[in-house]
């Protein structure tokens, strides 16, 4: 399944590997495929990276007719390049293609075309420790019109970009504030999918965190303002008397590659791990007879994010001493080490390229 490739003839300087950061630099090549409502999507192509051109009326700048996907390629000690459950990443992405009215994507060839982009980079892809190639795929609605429909056309792209490690200095547990006033999803709305208009709500309360001097805050459900949902763009767990405790998917939480990879191996490894509703009120009370050990937040970005501070309504609560505990350095040392191919994947979730 070949994809052309017009190769840019100018390419451009790499950052330096020490100041990558995240999301800041793109590399020399990108993935463009296009859809109207009579041709269906058409055949794509491998371009040099550069602006797109959209008409002022594009239906997404209007009407947030927008999904996207996030994931990695990482560097495995014998060179080459291998990806991360990117089937997962995919299904999940049509998903958010159904739910946004969006024509969806053969599986098999989007598949390829992020290898075949990978491929192209390989020169980007980082080799430093906890380094990686960020995949970002994300289609918007391109038809200029003024009216609220789902759109005739679309432009899908896959962008790459470098990215440095999120742990400079090692796993360090964060501080969290628990959003009493904005809410991130409501049932019967986005919570579930990746899509622009997903976040920008959530925007407002994660910039009054930052003020305060918060890693990112906790969401609690739209209806009772009582349940744990998400840690900012991540999923949430907590160990609570030994048992390892996630909020159950509803319509209102995402369903991340992450946390589903965390259960299959504390599972494997024989742990009890509960998906139920938990309350912030059982939260707190944990907390002080002493049966709540740790919490943390699974997300691509970070992979295993430990909290070791939660803030809600003027008082706040320290977990495990604020450090970073057993079961997340566990989780954390063993989804790195298969991602990055330190140690054999025998759960099946890599792609070597």
């Amino acid at each position: 399944m070949s994809i052309p490739i017009t190769r840019s003839t100018q390419p451009k300087p790499q950052p330096n590997p020490a100041q990558l950061g995240f999301g800041k630099y793109f590399t020399d090549h990108m993935f463009v495929m296009e859809n109207d409502v009579e041709k269906g999507w058409l055949p794509g192509q491998i371009v040099p990276y550069a602006p797109i051109t959209l008409d002022p009326a594009a239906m997404v700048l209007h009407y947030g007719q927008e999904v996207f996907e996030g994931l990695k390629a990482y560097r495995r000690p014998d060179g080459r390049a291998q990806l991360f459950r990117p089937q997962d990443n995919i299904k999940r992405f049509n998903r958010s293609c159904v739910r946004l009215s969006v024509p969806e994507i053969d599986q098999e060839y989007f598949l390829n075309a992020m290898k075949q982009l990978v491929i192209t980079d390989i020169d980007w892809l980082p080799s430093q420790p906890e380094a990686s190639l960020y995949i970002r795929p994300y289609l918007v609605a391109s038809d200029p019109f003024l009216g609220v429909r789902r759109s005739e056309r679309y432009i899908f792209i896959i962008i790459l970009s470098p990215v440095g490690a999120y742990y400079p200095g090692g796993i360090t547990p964060t501080k969290i504030l628990i959003e009493g006033e904005d809410v991130r999803a409501a049932s019967g709305g986005l919570g579930s999918v990746k899509a622009g208009a997903n976040y920008a709500a959530t925007l407002r309360a994660q910039t009054r965190a930052s003020q305060k001097g918060f890693a990112q805050v906790m969401w609690l459900d739209s209806h009772e303002r009582k349940y744990v949902e998400e840690v900012g763009t991540s999923n949430a767990f907590f160990v609570i008397d030994d048992k390892v405790v996630t909020p159950s998917l509803t319509d209102t939480i995402l369903p991340g590659i992450t946390r589903d990879s965390c259960i299959q191996l504390l599972r494997k490894w024989g742990l009890e791990v509960q998906e139920r509703a938990v309350s912030i009120d059982e939260v707190w009370e944990t907390h002080e007879n002493g049966k709540l050990s740790e919490c943390f937040a699974t997300g691509t970005a970070a992979v295993v994010s430990p909290v070791g501070e939660l803030f809600y309504r003027d008082k706040s609560i320290k977990i495990g001493n604020n450090e970073v505990g057993p079961v997340a350095r566990r989780l954390y040392d063993a989804l790195t080490d298969i991602q990055w191919g330190r140690k054999p994947d025998d759960m099946g979730w890599t792609i070597t390229l």
